[in-house]
């Protein structure tokens, strides 16, 4: 039975999961990515303003399906992954070090980063569609349609644009959640009156989030920019044109709203 102590549960759960969860998080996603790709200092509730009057609130969750998508791909991956390589480590060592645990989250990371990344470019594709001009919006009407489009009117090569940035981002978000939350969390078990208990979870939990989105608000940028392009870009193109259009602050656009999701 599922409620039997000590029982694992399938990888495929956490999947499952994260797909449910952006039923509800998409307009921060969404908000995130064209907020990355817009060439302006907008907040995010300004963002969400904006967008919301004028398209109407249930344009909020367009590009839905390329985000249930995307984490039934690449969290799958991710947690099946990590499953598998912890498991080796621990058939090998009756406890796997700190060390050996954080290069298992940046392993798995790096190659959910490889296995979602088709689903990512439709994804940011159909999130920043409607921050663009008319004339440059590619109008997929669902994540499946924008696959055989892009297939068919781009080449299967276009699913690999900003496979570099996106794979660095993946292993950032696993390393930069793990190793802060068990930092975090020691620090408050040995100089606080807390316990190991759903207060100290937490509190490391938010520690961990605000770091990892720290970390991979760079990453996450660049990918967007490329993966948002209809012409091939490579990521010095976007680093030259954001430094010299916008400044520097331009790798911490969507911060807030990424922040928000993830914490």
């Amino acid at each position: 039975m599922a409620g039997q102590k000590g029982k694992k549960q399938p990888f495929w759960l956490g999947g499952a999961a994260a797909s449910v969860a952006v039923c509800f998080t998409h307009p921060l996603d969404q908000t995130k990515y064209r907020m990355q790709v817009l060439q302006t200092r907008a907040a995010m509730l300004s963002t969400l303003y904006r967008f919301a009057i004028r398209d109407g609130i249930p344009s909020l969750w367009s590009g839905l399906s390329a985000s249930i998508l995307r984490q039934s791909t690449y969290s799958t991956a991710r947690f099946g992954l990590y499953n598998f390589l912890s498991r080796q480590l621990q058939s090998s060592a009756s406890r796997p070090s700190n060390t050996a645990t954080i290069a298992c989250a940046g392993v798995a990371g790096g190659l959910a980063g490889m296995v979602g990344n088709p689903a990512e470019v439709v994804l940011v594709r159909m999130c920043a569609d409607g921050a663009k001009p008319a004339a440059e919006r590619f109008l997929y009407p669902n994540a499946l349609v924008a696959f055989y489009r892009i297939w068919r009117e781009e080449g299967v090569r276009v699913f690999g644009r900003g496979l570099s940035a996106n794979i660095v981002r993946s292993v950032l978000m696993n390393v930069s959640q793990i190793a802060p939350y068990a930092a975090a969390k020691r620090a408050l078990l040995s100089r606080t009156s807390l316990e190991d208990d759903i207060r100290t979870h937490a509190i490391a939990s938010l520690v961990a989030g605000t770091v990892a989105t720290t970390a991979c608000a760079p990453a996450d940028v660049l990918k967007s920019r490329v993966q948002s392009a209809s012409q091939g870009t490579s990521v010095m193109q976007v680093v030259r044109e954001g430094l010299r259009n916008e400044g520097p602050g331009f790798l911490m656009k969507g911060w807030t709203p990424a922040w928000l999701r993830l914490t």
